[in-house]
């Protein structure tokens, strides 16, 4: 490829001393590889393995003590010296090392414990306050690097805000009021409801918990640093924030936050029609009312479909209230979890 450049070069203009400095060679290397059948690597290698190449019974037992439970969480230097310790002598460092790289487990050897957690077990809700899931997210305040603090509690059957509280800071003694308020208006009684939340502070107090178990509410959580498994406290947060009427200036007092979340929430609650829910309201989901909704939509489709037949080449739209509402579902086939 060298000489091949060169010839280029020099077909080009320029002179092949020129070529050849361009490259840090000097003409009479060029001239030897010229002389040598085009500079071809001539040098066969080894042809015979070396006697004291490791065997595969060494390399093995190598691998094999890597990866034991003693000794998979220490890289070759401290291996070596604590077999020596026991009179032991496997390989060198070098060889632990060109063992393990060949084999691919330089970099993670059996970890102690499993790289991801278990998905959480799914929830299924079938009627209102039967699974509830919960979380905090960040409100700007007039301050610079200061936030409120927006805790809200979502009825995972019907979408309903149950509760909410907007705090000055966040803290377990904050959330577990506002659990028991929340289960006290809705009349929840002890062993009836889940709780879900993510792996945060206030969600794993031991005053959160003391108080979920005083109420008999079974907590259920998130695991560690993964938002999906909490989708829909994620999804309501993110239509909090991008709702038209969303302040664009930071609040300039808790009382004024707490006042623009009260109306949002009387909005979401009462007047937003729902896409997961078959647009009817979380107020009328949760209160019972879908049902006779979506049947007079399904009877007004039927009358429009008589009335003008040609128009209508399939089924008319799914006016069916939806069933039970699994959070996290484990199944492929389940499905996906629309935005609120």
């Amino acid at each position: 490829m060298t000489l091949e450049l060169i010839d280029e070069a020099v077909r080009g203009g320029a002179t092949l001393a020129a070529a050849c400095r361009a490259l840090g060679l000097s003409e009479r290397t060029v001239a030897r590889w010229r002389g040598e059948a085009g500079g071809e690597d001539g040098r066969a290698g080894p042809h015979h393995a070396p006697v004291h190449k490791l065997t595969e019974a060494e390399r093995r037992r190598i691998v094999e003590t890597a990866n034991s439970p003693e000794f998979r969480n220490l890289s070759p230097k401290q291996i070596v010296p604590r077999l020596a310790d026991r009179g032991v002598y496997l390989a060198s460092e070098s060889s632990f090392y060109r063992v393990l790289r060949e084999q691919g487990l330089l970099a993670h050897r059996n970890p102690a414990r499993p790289a991801s957690a278990h998905r959480p077990r799914a929830l299924v809700a079938k009627r209102p306050n039967q699974v509830w899931c919960w979380d905090i997210t960040y409100l700007k305040s007039a301050v610079r690097g200061a936030f409120y603090f927006l805790y809200l509690i979502v009825d995972v059957y019907s979408r309903k805000i149950v509760g909410w509280s907007v705090e000055t800071d966040e803290s377990m003694l904050a959330a577990a009021r506002l659990v028991e308020q929340t289960c006290r208006r809705e009349a929840v009684g002890s062993g009836c409801l889940v709780l879900h939340a993510d792996n945060g502070g206030p969600m794993k107090g031991s005053t959160m918990l003391a108080t979920l178990q005083r109420l008999g509410v079974v907590p259920s959580f998130s695991r560690p640093r993964v938002s999906d498994d909490n989708p829909y406290a994620e999804a309501l947060f993110r239509t909090l924030k991008y709702r038209p009427e969303y302040p664009r200036r930071p609040f300039a007092t808790v009382e004024q936050a707490r006042h623009w979340v009260e109306r949002f929430v009387a909005w979401y609650n009462g007047e937003h029609l729902h896409s997961s829910i078959r647009f009817v309201t979380p107020d009328d989901r949760h209160r019972g009312r879908d049902g006779s909704l979506l049947a007079a939509r399904h009877a007004l489709y039927q009358r429009a479909r008589r009335r003008t037949p040609l128009r209508w080449t399939g089924q008319t739209r799914n006016w069916t209230p939806i069933g039970p509402v699994t959070l996290n579902p484990h199944t492929h086939e389940a499905q996906a979890l629309t935005r609120m």
